[in-house]
Formats: structure tokens, C-alpha cells, sequence
């Protein structure tokens, strides 16, 4: 484990390397957009409304929903991982400290869960969301928040999350199926 955390250092100490004026006005910008989860929930809540993209929207909800339970009521209480700027003494910050514990991230966990969601229904809208988780999962690193293995912890852990949303949505959408097949007979 200790080659993981000298790893962990040695690329969020790289990334502070490539660290400019655009960047510092950028990366706060991006993991704005995922504090409390809001871009997807809104994304989600947008599908939700049309009948073409419906089934998008449950399976998006569901994954964020099984994410939010994973992450943070399971596996940042359980690892407790203290954040990198508090452990390696880090003044830099952009933004304001982070209470919780940092495996795994939550912000990139739920970027790649609705990413993933979206991606199995609509592969141009999942494509800019990937885009968006991966840039997301950056802004963490750069902003010194998170360690590369939780923003890599962060991603399997929302990919997992889809998979689960859209077992859901099938879930949900055959039983109804199969009501709708016996109220006929």
C-alpha cells in the first residue's frame, strides 16, 4: 500500500507542475459543476421529462442513487482516507477544504456513474458526459483535494453504479411491460 500512496504523491505533485492562471480560474469552475452532485441530478431530471430519453433518465437516477449509498455511506466512512492537502500540508488550495474523506471521490463517482448511465442509451450525450467526468476527475487532482487512486476509485465505483442503474431500468421497465401483458389477458 505504501507504493500506492508514493505514486498517489508523486503525480498530484506533477500536476501542481502544470498549475496556470487559466487552469486555477478553470478547475474550481468544473468541480463546481459536480459539488452535491447537481449537474447530473439536473441532467437526469431533464431526461426525465421527455418520453424518447425517460428510460435514460431512470437508469441516470438509479445510478446516482446506488453511488450516493455506495460512496458515501459505505466506502468514505468505512476508508476513512484523510485528503492530500491535509496530509502533505498543502497551502494552495482554490477552494474551500473539503470536510469529508477523500476515497473514494464522490465528485468523479458520480460523473462516471451518469456518464455510464447515459452512455448505454445515448452514445453522443454519454460521450460529452465522459468528457465532462473525465475533466471533472482532473479538476480534483489539480486542486489538490483528491489522490489519483480516488479519482481511479472514484470512476469504477460510478461505472459499477451505471451498471446497476440500468439493471434497474430494465428491472422496472420489463415489470411494467409484463403488467401491461397481463392486464390484457
Amino acid at each position: 500500500m505504501e507504493w500506492i500512496l508514493r505514486w498517489d504523491n508523486v503525480l498530484l505533485d506533477w500536476i501542481q507542475t502544470l498549475r496556470t492562471p487559466f487552469g486555477d480560474w478553470l478547475m474550481p469552475a468544473v468541480s463546481s459543476l459536480g459539488n452535491a452532485g447537481l449537474v447530473w441530478i439536473a441532467l437526469c431530471a431533464a431526461l426525465l421529462c421527455f418520453r424518447k430519453t425517460r428510460r435514460a433518465g431512470v437508469a441516470m437516477a438509479a445510478a446516482l442513487l446506488v453511488n450516493l449509498a455506495a460512496c458515501n455511506l459505505v466506502l468514505k466512512p468505512l476508508v476513512g482516507r484523510i485528503r492530500p492537502f491535509e496530509a502533505n500540508a498543502f497551502t494552495g488550495l482554490l477552494i474551500a477544504p473539503p470536510g469529508d474523506p477523500s476515497f473514494p471521490s464522490g465528485h468523479t463517482a458520480a460523473s462516471f456513474a451518469a456518464a455510464a448511465a447515459l452512455w448505454r442509451y445515448h452514445r453522443k450525450g454519454g460521450a460529452a458526459a465522459f468528457a465532462l467526468a473525465g475533466l471533472m476527475g482532473l479538476s480534483r487532482l489539480y486542486l489538490y483535494v483528491h489522490y489519483p487512486s480516488d479519482v481511479l476509485a472514484g470512476a469504477l465505483t460510478g461505472a459499477a453504479a451505471a451498471w446497476l442503474g440500468v439493471w434497474v431500468e430494465h428491472w422496472l421497465y420489463r415489470r411494467r411491460s409484463d403488467r401491461g401483458n397481463i392486464a390484457k389477458t
